[in-house]
């Protein structure tokens, strides 16, 4: 329920603000959590991402792989991109 006249609850016009936003509210909207030893040493739960942050995936196909680095962060279309880590495989050869 929400309390405040001013906000809308609408699902419509939330995805079009989403979707529609500037650069500068992008940048919040794009923000990650932090781990828990840098939540406590910042007191903050989450921070806007940069390029050239590390970062761990914890969603998807990728999740629970190494850190890797933040190459460009596209405001947009809302993605990050992040550097690709080559495995060897058991043949020497890098995939």
């Amino acid at each position: 329920m929400k309390f405040s006249p001013f906000v809308t609850s609408d699902r419509s016009k939330n995805c079009k603000r989403h979707f529609n936003a500037p650069s500068h509210m992008r940048r919040k909207i794009m923000s990650s959590p932090l781990s828990k030893e840098l939540s406590t040493k910042y007191n903050v739960c989450s921070i806007p991402i940069r390029k050239d942050d590390k970062v761990q995936v914890v969603r998807g196909h990728y999740k629970g792989q190494q850190i890797a680095k933040v190459v460009q962060v596209y405001r947009e279309k809302y993605v990050i991109y992040i550097e690709h880590r080559q495995q060897e495989t058991i043949e020497k050869m890098q995939v």
